[in-house]
C-alpha cells in the first residue's frame, strides 16, 4: 500500500520560487521567470549556480569515484583540496579536518579546544549564529528559535557581548568599551580564565543582524587569550571564502586566530565543512576523536578545489570588496525612514527595520516578500528577524548590483 509523504510542516519556505535551474547571479523557476539571487543558498553559491568549471570538476569526478571514505580509504580530490587550502589559509593553520556541515564543524573545534586545553567552558559572543545541533545551538544566541524546545542543552558556555552598536544606542568606541569590559566582568563572576577553553566569535554576526566586529575589540580578545592560555575560534563559516571582501572576515581585523571553521563558499553548494589549526595544536585532540562517514567526500573536495581556482582566477575576493562598496552606499542611499540602519562588510549586507526605534518586523517581512514579487531573492535575520539581508554570489556584476539596488527603492517606497 503507498501514501503520500510531504516534506515536515515546520520547513518554511523564505520565497514562493520552485527553482528549475539557476545561472550565475539568477534563478529560473519552472514557468521560466527570471529571479535576482541575493541569498546565494545562504552565502552558499560563492561562484554563483551552476559555475561551468565547478559543474565540469563534480562531474569528472561522479564517474571515476563518488565516496572513498577517509579513515577507511585517501583519495586524490581531498589531497588536492588540502594543498590548495594551504596557499589561502592564514598562517599557522596548516592541519585541517573536514566534515559535511557548519555545525558540525563547530563541534569539532569545540571538542578540539576542550580536549588540547583541559579546561570545560567556552565564552560565545550575544548575537551569535553557531548551528542547530546541541553543543551549536547552546552557542547560539542570534535567536531562541534555534535552541528552544530540547533543553536541557550543554553546560559549559558562557556569553558576552558583542560590540553591537546600533542596538545599545552608543557609538561603536562605547560598544567595544563595554563589550571588553563586561568579558572581564565575566572572568571575575563566571567562568575562571583558568577553566576557560576557548571564545568563540564570528567576525560579522550573521543570523544576528550583520553586524561586523572591529579591530579593537579583537584585538582585546587576542590579547586576553594570550595573557590566559585561552584559544581564539574565529566562526568563518559564513564570512569565509571572500564574502567579505577578504578571504576570510577576521583579515580586515588584524586578529590571529587559533582555530577557524570554515563551510558554506568553499563548494559552491556541495556539502563540505572543515576546521583549521595548528598541526601542534590538532594533535593535542584525544585519538579517535575526529572522524565521519561523509566528511571529505571526494565530490565535494573536487568542487571545492575547482571553487577555490574560480575565486582566485576570477579575482571574485576583489569582486565582493568593490561590488560589496557598491552594495552598501546603495543601500544606504536608498533607505527610507522606516530603515533605522544599514550596515555590512563586502557581499554582506543588512537593513534594519525599525519604527521609533523599536524592531519593525512585519515592514522587514513585506519588504522581502515585496522583493522576490519583484524579481530579487532576499532573506531576513536578526532577532526579530527586521533585517533584511543582501547576499549575492561572488560573481555579481555591478549592473545586477544596480538592478538589485533599483527593485530594493521600489520595494522601500511602497512598504
Amino acid at each position: 500500500m503507498t501514501h503520500q509523504t510531504t516534506l515536515s510542516p515546520l520547513l518554511k519556505q523564505a520565497t514562493p520560487v520552485l527553482v528549475d535551474h539557476g545561472e550565475g547571479s539568477y534563478l529560473y523557476d519552472t514557468d521560466g521567470r527570471r529571479f535576482l539571487d541575493f541569498t546565494a543558498g545562504i552565502g552558499v553559491t560563492s561562484t554563483g549556480h551552476c559555475h561551468p568549471h565547478v559543474v565540469a570538476a563534480a562531474q569528472a569526478q561522479v564517474g571515476s569515484l563518488i565516496h572513498g571514505q577517509y579513515t577507511t580509504v585517501m583519495h586524490k580530490p581531498m589531497l588536492a583540496l588540502t594543498e590548495k587550502l594551504g596557499s589561502v589559509l592564514p598562517e599557522g593553520l596548516d592541519s585541517v579536518f573536514y566534515s559535511n556541515s557548519g555545525s558540525e564543524a563547530i563541534e569539532a573545534s569545540l571538542r578540539l579546544v576542550r580536549q588540547a586545553t583541559g579546561r570545560p567552558n567556552v565564552i560565545v559572543f550575544h548575537g551569535g549564529f553557531h548551528g542547530r545541533t546541541v553543543a551549536a545551538a547552546t552557542m547560539t544566541t542570534s535567536g531562541t528559535r534555534f535552541s528552544a524546545g530540547f533543553s536541557p542543552l550543554m553546560g559549559g558556555v558562557h556569553v558576552a557581548p558583542f560590540p553591537t552598536a546600533y542596538r545599545y544606542g552608543w557609538s561603536e568606541e562605547e560598544a567595544t568599551d563595554f563589550a571588553l569590559a563586561e568579558l572581564d566582568y565575566i572572568f571575575a563572576t563566571l567562568t575562571s580564565p583558568a577553566e576557560t577553553a576557548a571564545f568563540m566569535v564570528e567576525p560579522v554576526l550573521g543570523e544576528g543582524g550583520y553586524i561586523p566586529g572591529n579591530t579593537r575589540f579583537f584585538r582585546g580578545l587576542r590579547e586576553r587569550a594570550d595573557q590566559h592560555g585561552i584559544l581564539l575560534v574565529m566562526d568563518e563559516i559564513q564570512t569565509g571564502f571572500g564574502r567579505t571582501g577578504a578571504y576570510f572576515g577576521h583579515q580586515h581585523f588584524d586578529v590571529r586566530p587559533d582555530v577557524m571553521t570554515m563551510a558554506k563558499g568553499l563548494a559552491s553548494g556541495f556539502p563540505i565543512s572543515g576546521i583549521a589549526a595548528s598541526r601542534e595544536l590538532m594533535s593535542k585532540a584525544w585519538p579517535g576523536s575526529q572522524g565521519g562517514t561523509y566528511g571529505g567526500n571526494a565530490v565535494a573536495c573536487a568542487a571545492a578545489v575547482a571553487t577555490l581556482e574560480v575565486i582566485e582566477n576570477e579575482n571574485l575576493v576583489g569582486n565582493a570588496a568593490e561590488r560589496g562598496v557598491q552594495l552598501l552606499e546603495g543601500a544606504r542611499g536608498a533607505a527610507t525612514d522606516a530603515v533605522g540602519d544599514v550596515r555590512g562588510l563586502g557581499l554582506l549586507v543588512g537593513s534594519e527595520f525599525t519604527t521609533d526605534g523599536k524592531p519593525d518586523t512585519a515592514r522587514a517581512a513585506a519588504a522581502q516578500k515585496l522583493a522576490g514579487e519583484k524579481g530579487l531573492l532576499l532573506l531576513t535575520c536578526g532577532a526579530y528577524m527586521n533585517v533584511v539581508r543582501m547576499i549575492p554570489p561572488l560573481v555579481v556584476t555591478s549592473e545586477q548590483v544596480e538592478d538589485a539596488l533599483a527593485i530594493w527603492r521600489e520595494v522601500l517606497a511602497e512598504v
